[in-house]
């Protein structure tokens, strides 16, 4: 018998300064069961970094959502639509290889990882000169302190604050919170 997701519940208020973006996030997160709330939290973070593009790129007309991550190889871990349905933002959490990489550029106008396990740097070695050929990829290593304070904020049901100032992302609920600020890798 197969082992079902675990569904998580996050109110997300971002107030993106460096932007001028403002908006509240109703979202449902579904946590594989061989996902850890570590990895599951940096997929939350990415899309509080990008929520903006909501705004910047498809004038508040479009879809900001999880995809169905560790489920579905073929889905980022969260994506943009915009109304036509057109993959605007592809973002990746965690190490992929070069040919997922590829398709997904192929496949979204932007695409965006988050490589944050104590790995990464080994990762990134080895893949570096094989993305260099991908001209709308950004990569981006989210420090391991960082991720695994993340991994603290998990509840079933969050109520949390992203605030995003000069690149830094306050990630926090009532009681704590985490600053983050992921190094540009490309």
């Amino acid at each position: 018998m197969a082992l079902k997701s675990t569904v998580f519940k996050a109110q997300l208020a971002v107030a993106d300064i460096d932007r001028g973006y403002y908006a509240d996030h109703a979202l449902t997160l579904a946590r594989h069961p061989s996902e850890t709330d570590e990895r599951m939290m940096v997929r939350l973070a990415a899309l509080a970094f990008h929520a903006h593009e909501l705004q910047t790129v498809c004038g508040g007309d479009g879809t900001l959502a999880f995809g169905k991550g560790l489920s579905d190889p073929e889905e980022p871990d969260v994506w943009l639509r915009d109304f036509t349905g057109l993959t605007r933002l592809w973002i990746e959490v965690g190490q992929p290889d070069e040919v997922a990489l590829a398709k997904a550029c192929r496949q979204s106008e932007q695409v965006a990882v988050y490589a944050f396990h104590h790995a990464a740097e080994v990762w990134w070695k080895g893949i570096a000169t094989k993305l260099t050929r991908l001209p709308n990829l950004s990569v981006w290593r989210v420090p391991t302190e960082a991720s695994q304070a993340l991994q603290k904020l998990a509840q079933r049901s969050m109520q949390l604050q992203a605030t995003i100032q000069e690149g830094v992302l306050m990630l926090g609920d009532a009681s704590r919170h985490v600053d983050i600020e992921p190094v540009r890798w490309k």
